[in-house]
């Protein structure tokens, strides 16, 4: 029997949890927070044995969850498929290591290496590419210029939890309105800035950061509890541009997803991507596949 190890998840399956086998992707906890361990609920389910994908970097963790589940006889076996949980788990994984979010760069490209306003057919649809990444990331970062001219990135995915959107202003002025949140939706979104700024609806967070950089702005989303977040650059995100800088020099971009369109766009100048530090870089374990006429590619640095 295949159980999710959440205490929620044990509870709804009662009695039917005792001797059962648990496969998880990550080491239970042995500490109290929103719920509280999950080893102990692990225990009282009478679970028979445990397979863990991963041991937890969590130093709070760090085997406890392991040692307790065998001190209470139960059989645990550790390293089962331990990359791919490693892949699944790098989110969490890279945010107990640095302190900061996991950060992710998405755009869609013209065939020229144009960056473009849209994205492909379908992306932003139930199964969608876009979707989807709505749906895996804790936040999408954004510029205010995005925010005032385009709807916010949403995720049509069945049961899917919101991103929060991380607005960007630089250079804004005093007051930014928001057109597509109102005062009922308002903390689903914060803005940071570099001065202080009124913003419309009433409601949403602003915080002004000393400064503007990508890291500053990892590190405070880490201490909010974010784990992840998709940078999302498209043509009207200029302001995002001096926040990636040198993304590759400072580590602070982990992953890269592009989306090349079959389109040829008139260029007015140089590439919008000059940016990411001062030396070329190759990206790894890059995987692509085709979508809807597009062509879909991601990688690591």
């Amino acid at each position: 029997m295949w159980l999710r190890v959440q205490v929620f998840a044990l509870r709804d399956a009662g009695d039917l949890a005792e001797n059962a086998t648990a496969y998880v992707s990550l080491e239970p906890c042995n500490h109290y927070g929103r719920t509280p361990p999950c080893t102990e609920a692990l225990i009282k389910a009478k679970v028979k044995e445990v397979v863990v994908g991963m041991t937890d970097p969590n130093p709070i963790v760090a085997s406890k969850g392991i040692e307790k589940l065998r001190n209470a006889g139960i059989d645990v076996r550790v390293g089962v498929e331990e990359a791919l949980c490693l892949r699944l788990n790098e989110a969490y994984i890279h945010r107990m290591l640095t302190g900061k979010a996991f950060a992710t760069l998405r755009t869609t490209l013209s065939m020229n290496g144009i960056v473009i306003n849209q994205i492909g057919s379908g992306a932003d649809q139930p199964g969608g590419y876009y979707s989807q990444l709505a749906k895996e990331y804790d936040g999408v970062i954004i510029s205010s210029d995005m925010a005032k001219a385009t709807t916010l990135p949403i995720s049509r995915e069945a049961g899917a939890k919101q991103p929060l959107y991380i607005i960007i202003a630089q250079e804004e002025g005093s007051k930014l309105h928001i057109p597509f949140l109102d005062e009922e939706s308002a903390s689903s979104a914060i803005v940071l800035a570099d001065s202080p700024v009124t913003v419309e609806p009433s409601g949403v967070s602003v915080s002004v950061l000393d400064q503007m950089n990508l890291e500053s702005v990892l590190q405070l989303l880490a201490d909010r509890g974010l784990c992840s977040v998709l940078v999302d650059f498209i043509d009207d995100g200029a302001g995002l541009v001096s926040l990636l800088k040198n993304f590759q020099e400072d580590k602070l971009v982990q992953k890269v997803v592009v989306e090349l369109s079959p389109v040829w766009m008139v260029s007015p100048g140089l590439s919008d991507l000059a940016f990411g530090g001062s030396q070329s870089f190759p990206l790894k374990n890059v995987e692509h596949k085709e979508v809807n006429r597009t062509l879909l590619l991601e990688g690591y640095l």
